[in-house]
């Protein structure tokens, strides 16, 4: 994942340009469509002067465009850039051939992970344990089962014999991110979810609580992770 000091100064200035009410009801009304000052103060109850204001303070920070009417050539209408508003959402991570999630049994956390991930987003993914168990644990095929998800309960494997090059690997567990983040270590994982192991407490509560921490990772994740480039493929030959 790439941070650039450059990105951060001009998402920073949105925000700022967001933490203002005012400023943010302006932007709710043109998520849906153009308007007006004029129209933006009648709906707001703000005069001309504070609307011109808060319109130069989110033009400045490029999340506003103006344009002139084509009928009243005398009316200004204004309009939201989406692109900056999405921008807020971070960058994107390095395209990955796969995902991989890793704990340190493979037996509950990085299973659940792997289910979500296949069943909410798609494509290919895959679960290993730094230490892996012969079984995933009866609790996490129950909790699994219990939101339309299958585990395989014999399915374990471990890190060397799942992660290769490109994959995308995701620590879902402390002790394999510090086993795996230490120096000669195979595999480095890329990001680190420190999800408190649900085979401690031994209760259904806990686990269903790793898979809702899980569920809402992944959902925050998915919209960060581009595709790795498929391969061209010239025409076909007769």
């Amino acid at each position: 994942m790439s941070i650039e000091l450059p990105s951060l100064r001009a998402r920073a200035r949105v925000h700022a340009a967001l933490g203002d009410p005012a400023r943010l009801a302006i932007v709710d009304i043109l998520v849906l469509g153009d308007a007006s000052p004029g129209e933006i103060g009648q709906v707001l109850g703000l005069p001309t002067n504070l609307v011109a204001h808060h319109v130069k303070v989110l033009s400045d920070a490029g999340l506003v465009t103006r344009s002139r009417s084509e009928g009243d050539r005398r009316r200004t209408y204004l309009r939201l850039v989406p692109e900056v508003l999405a921008s807020l959402a971070g960058p994107a991570l390095e395209a990955a051939g796969r995902v991989v999630f890793v704990c340190t049994h493979n037996s509950a956390r990085s299973q659940l992970a792997a289910a979500l991930w296949r069943d909410r987003v798609g494509g290919p993914v895959a679960s290993a344990g730094t230490h892996p168990a012969r079984r995933v644990h009866p609790r996490a095929v129950k909790v699994a089962h219990r939101h339309g998800l299958a585990l395989d309960p014999a399915g374990t494997a471990g890190v060397a014999d799942v992660v290769r090059d490109g994959d995308l690997v995701i620590a879902v567990c402390d002790n394999a991110h510090e086993d795996l983040a230490g120096p000669g270590a195979p595999v480095h994982p890329r990001l680190h979810w420190s999800i408190p192991d649900p085979a401690r407490v031994d209760t259904d509560a806990a686990f269903e609580a790793a898979y809702a921490d899980l569920d809402g990772r992944i959902a925050r994740l998915a919209p960060a992770v581009r595709p790795a480039a498929r391969p061209e493929t010239g025409p076909s030959i007769p």
